[in-house]
């Protein structure tokens, strides 16, 4: 299927460089006030989804899901859960880092609840590119000015960084000491990074 973009109302200050990030066959679900992202990005949405508390439902003729105030799941999380029921597996989050803090934490996760279900998924904000290094290999070009480790989702063990600046072989970080902040990527190479238990939050940060 063709990759799924969720777009949420966090302010995006970079349209160029998400526009380059995006496909002409991406299936594209405005959450609430992502909406008005629309223009910047470019694109028309194929669905739009939310409870319409911080922006006006313009009643377009797109297929719109309107969600109660009141619910356990904010717009983003609905948008994504109902592209999963659709068979989307391949995912791109943007507008969805910055602003409240307590939002874009619960927009990383699904970065994790993501990971758990077997799909691909990033997040890009005008700074960066958010992954999961799970059970498969990740790398990082030297085009990236910086990258950073985080573990958001318990211990991680067995942890493997070669070709950047600060190797590490069969490391672990907790939670409570997150080390692994601004390494770089060696010239001409790119930096490989594995785990053997456990999940970590790749940071990939955009060269000036």
């Amino acid at each position: 299927m063709n990759r799924c973009v969720i777009i949420g109302g966090a302010d995006i200050g970079r349209y160029d460089l998400i526009r380059e990030k995006l496909g002409k066959d991406d299936f594209y679900v405005c959450c609430d006030s992502g909406l008005k992202h629309r223009e910047g990005l470019g694109i028309v949405p194929d669905l739009i989804v939310g409870d319409f508390d911080s922006h006006e439902d313009p009643h377009l003729d797109i297929e719109t899901i309107v969600l109660p105030c009141e619910k356990d799941d904010t717009d983003t999380v609905f948008a994504v859960k109902e592209a999963l029921a659709r068979g989307f597996t391949d995912f791109l989050l943007v507008g969805v880092i910055g602003g409240r803090l307590d939002h874009t934490l619960g927009n990383v996760s699904i970065l994790l609840m993501l990971d758990a279900a077997g799909c691909k998924a990033a997040a890009l904000d005008d700074y960066s590119e958010l992954r999961i290094v799970s059970s498969g290999p990740a790398r990082v070009e030297d085009s990236y000015g910086f990258f950073s480790l985080l573990n958001i989702s318990g211990t991680a063990r067995g942890i493997t960084v070669r070709n950047a600046k600060y190797p590490l072989e069969n490391g672990e970080i907790t939670c409570e000491y997150q080390y692994c902040i601004s390494n770089e990527v060696l010239p001409g190479k790119k930096a490989e990074i594995t785990v053997r238990e456990g999940r970590l939050l790749l940071v990939k940060v955009r060269r000036e």
